[in-house]
């Protein structure tokens, strides 16, 4: 197998479409196309469907890229081994959620970038879920999210605790929502969401649902700005984390809503396949980051 082959169609699969895959790797559209025809050649087995758009694996190529994606992470692995210096060099895909983004692209990244210069940092948003999926199927090296209390990750993953991570229930004065209040006084009330997908959201609609109680989501915007603007004006109760809370513009036009019967929170992990090879010191020095960016105590952070 020709590993030049091999890159052609993980990079097709990862960007979706030739003409991407071309960029990243330097080379001509037909240039692409050919690698991937022989590495389909081969195999003996269709490895693209060519009538989706963007471009996605068959149910072969899925199979084929997943084993691939290892195979050239072992690659990698071996060409740190070698390096003068041992150097960290290639690729570190990482996934974040929404929620820890703003802690995450700050520090943990600028250490990232101190400590290991020629690493290539690819760095995706995504909901957790899909975030947890990606790094399963090796789309991603790494991944930082947030799941409900009780859920632990997939067996097959590597995933390091960093804690609960506590979120606040804001409100205008004007909605008239009790202090403290119930859920079942919650419920009363519209609900000004991320959009479906985000892991808060489930998690506060399987707590209503499970005491038999409407949750009314009014409002859906991916942006914290615009729903904290949103709930300022009194248009529903909003959902943010703490350090959101106090860096918002809005905060003084709104009030934090104490609920007496539950407490939204959520456990943030740190996800990667094993081994991290060439990639687990980036790894632990964005771990190491992301919890002094979230104030975690020690001794995690001995």
């Amino acid at each position: 197998m020709n590993i030049p082959d091999l890159e052609a169609f993980v990079a097709v699969v990862e960007t979706g479409s030739i003409v991407a895959a071309s960029a990243r790797l330097n080379l001509t559209q037909p240039g692409v196309t050919r690698r991937v025809q022989n590495l389909e050649e081969r195999l003996g087995t269709a490895l693209l469907d060519r009538q989706s758009k963007p471009l996605k694996p068959t149910a072969a190529g899925r199979q084929a890229y997943e084993q691939g994606r290892r195979v050239l992470r072992s690659l990698e692995d071996l060409r740190a081994a070698v390096a003068p210096g041992g150097e960290v060099r290639g690729e570190f895909r990482l996934g974040i959620m929404p929620y820890l983004s703003e802690a995450a692209l700050s520090l943990p990244l600028d250490r990232l970038r101190a400590e290991f210069p020629q690493l290539a940092l690819r760095v995706t948003s995504g909901w957790s879920v899909r975030l947890v999926d990606q790094v399963a199927r090796s789309e991603l090296d790494a991944a930082a999210v947030c799941l409900p209390e009780g859920v632990s990750p997939p067996e097959e993953l590597v995933g390091e605790d960093l804690g609960v991570q506590r979120v606040l229930l804001v409100a205008a004065p004007s909605l008239g929502v009790p202090k403290p209040a119930s859920l079942a006084e919650l419920s009363c009330f519209p609900w000004i969401m991320n959009e479906g997908g985000c892991g808060f959201r489930v998690y506060l609609r399987q707590r209503f649902e499970a005491e038999r109680l409407p949750f009314q989501v009014a409002i859906e915007a991916l942006s914290a700005d615009l729903r904290m603007s949103l709930v300022a004006r009194g248009l529903g109760i909003g959902i943010l984390t703490p350090s959101a809370f106090a860096g918002s513009r809005w905060r003084d036009e709104v009030e934090v809503v104490e609920a007496v019967d539950f407490q939204p929170q959520v456990r943030a992990w740190m996800l990667h396949r094993p081994p991290a090879g060439r990639l687990a010191q980036p790894i632990a020095t964005f771990r190491d980051g992301l919890a002094e960016a979230l104030g975690l105590p020690a001794p995690f952070l001995a």
